[in-house]
């Protein structure tokens, strides 16, 4: 599949505490793991071509510029295209999940602001990592999308919805002050068939922007330090407490380098810093969270419940075989595409320490350590030593 040219550093990052999903600055949502950060993919383009799984959407203007930005102390994000013809912008978000038995969404909401445009949609997922044969079809005016052995999937839309071989397909008009709303999501999901989402809208914005008020940095480079914190804030699970190394698996180190790592899990080392980072900002419930998921990682341990793996998986489970995606090109050509990572069999004495000093750090900002935590760190230690 030839690749289609959207670059990285082109990209915003939405999620819901449970899974992640990257948009260009074009419209296109490229990259989506669902249902959650380390499921399977259904969107895929970004390390192929559109053919992998694509949501695009976009006006019919020759010529335009692009711009994207979060709003205000929120995780949501607007793409704005200025032309001679007029302006438009997309608000992307996904609702935070409050129910562990709740699925992901993501709600696209495209508004006309001045002047009018012809808008093209197309929503192509392809479960499985671009490997199954997702079926499309339309029902209620909806489009389903199915594959053998995977979740359904379902788009619903203020506009008329077609069919173009497994995609859903849409062309309409906007004109300055109208709207149009698209939602992504589970089949099985009810909250998709309501398309009035302007409460849903305003808890969204109030969630992110109350998290953002428990922060006590009033030092310099305030607003680099609050969207760093709102990332890693992204990338920790509500359902876990676990802290993942990013949302992304297959992407290089070095343009068309081999080393593509999965890294859709949590390295001890690397959730310990933010941790760090999280609680000297005064967010200490994620230093309490992800101290009972560690504290469950030693648990699932199953050569030596002291001995500490570099990693774990996002639900404090032990293995992550690594294997290779060879149908999937790679982002510029950078190849060979990875899921799981083999890193976890690896022995690093030095996680122990960043390990200890957030278990400390924890203990001194937030909840105290539990008899049952301080045995595990007993436990830990001796092994160590």
């Amino acid at each position: 599949m030839a690749q289609v040219k959207r670059s990285i550093d082109h990209h915003g990052v939405i999620g819901d505490l449970r899974t992640c999903a990257l948009v260009a600055n074009d419209g296109a949502i490229d990259y989506f793991c669902w249902p959650d950060l380390d499921s399977p993919s259904v969107f895929s383009a970004l390390l192929d071509s559109d053919e992998a799984g694509i949501f695009s959407l976009t006006p019919a203007w020759q010529a335009y510029r692009r711009q994207q930005l979060y709003l205000p102390d929120t995780n949501i994000l607007q793409t704005r295209w200025l032309a001679a013809e007029g302006v438009a912008e997309i608000t992307d978000y996904m609702p935070i999940c409050a129910q562990q038995d709740s699925q992901p969404r993501i709600i696209r909401r495209l508004k006309m602001v001045r002047g009018e445009a012809r808008f093209h949609l197309r929503c192509a997922p392809v479960h499985d990592y671009a490997r199954a044969a997702t079926q499309a079809s339309l029902q209620d005016g909806a489009a389903l999308f199915c594959a053998e052995g995977q979740p359904d999937l379902r788009l619903t839309a203020s506009v008329p919805l077609t069919l173009d071989r497994q995609a859903a397909v849409a062309s309409f008009t906007l004109r300055a002050g109208e709207h149009a709303e698209f939602i992504f999501g589970s089949a099985q999901d009810e909250h998709l068939d309501n398309l009035h989402t302007d409460i849903c809208f305003q808890e969204t914005l109030r969630y992110w922007r109350s998290w953002c008020q428990k922060s006590n940095w009033r030092g310099r480079w305030r607003e680099m330090v609050k969207r760093s914190s709102l990332t890693l804030k992204l990338l920790t699970s509500w359902q876990h407490g676990s802290i993942a190394a990013a949302a992304t698996f297959g992407l290089p180190e070095e343009t068309g380098g081999e080393r593509n790592w999965d890294y859709r899990a949590s390295w001890i080392r690397d959730a310990s810093f933010s941790v760090y980072a999280l609680m000297r900002l005064g967010y200490v419930d994620e230093a309490k969270r992800f101290t009972h998921w560690v504290g469950r990682c030693v648990e699932h341990s199953q050569q030596d419940p002291a001995r500490l793996q570099v990693m774990y998986r996002l639900d404090s489970t032990t293995e992550l075989h690594e294997s290779e995606l060879p149908h999937l090109s790679g982002y510029a050509d950078s190849r060979p595409v990875r899921i799981g990572n083999d890193a976890w069999r690896q022995t690093q004495l030095d996680i122990y320490g960043e390990l200890m000093d957030a278990v400390y750090l924890a203990n001194k900002y937030g909840e105290a350590i539990s008899e049952r935590g301080w045995r595990n760190v007993c436990n830990t230690i001796n092994y160590l030593c």
